[in-house]
């Protein structure tokens, strides 16, 4: 807590004097570009991987980067927050980002460890659909950082699906307001790489980058 504590000081004297016009600015309404969904793994900071400053992203985080499929009569936060995002702040660009070595999907895929977080056992049931999936796949119940890979990427791929289930998101795409994509982040790396869904393959943002700047 000393720690924390002495950084809120340094924010509060160093940071912020620095930055008083743009937070003055900022209370007068947020209008962030896009909506984050990730992880609440402490080693993914949205902010610094995507170098934005505050108002720029609105973010949404819980155990497993996990969006609930959309429901009426079960409502969440998460729905709540993607609901407010696309209906009031007009967000242009959802983004859900899986991370390597993701405790969540480490879970999923080993439920014995599972045996005393009966809330995160429960809380995984939105993910159920992937480990099926990585099951038909992989013959083998894999352990190693393929198979955690593979698994991670088609999380991804069935939150996207979850994602498309809600009305203001198929209505914002029909009307070309709204593009929603598929991230991995490796943090180790620093690698990102964003989901083709034509392909179903997760290609690298700076492969991407680079094929925009050559038609360019």
């Amino acid at each position: 807590m000393r720690q924390l504590l002495h950084g809120v000081r340094i924010f509060q004297h160093r940071v912020f004097p620095a930055c008083r016009s743009q937070f003055e600015q900022l209370a007068k309404g947020q209008a962030p570009s896009t909506l984050f969904i990730t992880c609440s793994d402490s080693r993914i900071v949205p902010e610094l991987v995507t170098q934005t400053a505050p108002g720029e992203l609105f973010v949404l985080r819980n155990a497993g980067n996990l969006v609930p499929a959309y429901s009426e009569s079960e409502p969440s936060g998460e729905a709540a927050t993607i609901e407010f995002a696309i209906e009031v702040l007009k967000v242009r660009d959802v983004i859900i980002c899986g991370h390597s070595h993701c405790g969540a999907i480490k879970g999923l895929l080993h439920p014995e460890t599972l045996a005393d977080l009966p809330s995160v056992r429960g809380w995984l049931k939105h993910a159920e659909q992937t480990r099926e999936v990585i099951s038909q796949l992989h013959e083998t119940n894999g352990a190693g950082e393929e198979h955690l890979t593979a698994a991670i990427e088609a999380n991804v791929r069935l939150q996207l699906e979850h994602l498309r289930t809600y009305p203001s998101v198929v209505d914002a795409e029909a009307r070309g307001d709204l593009s929603v994509h598929g991230w991995y982040y490796r943090f180790e790396t620093g690698d990102v790489h964003a989901l083709n869904e034509e392909t179903g393959a997760f290609v690298s943002i700076l492969h991407l980058l680079t094929q925009e700047s050559s038609v360019a």
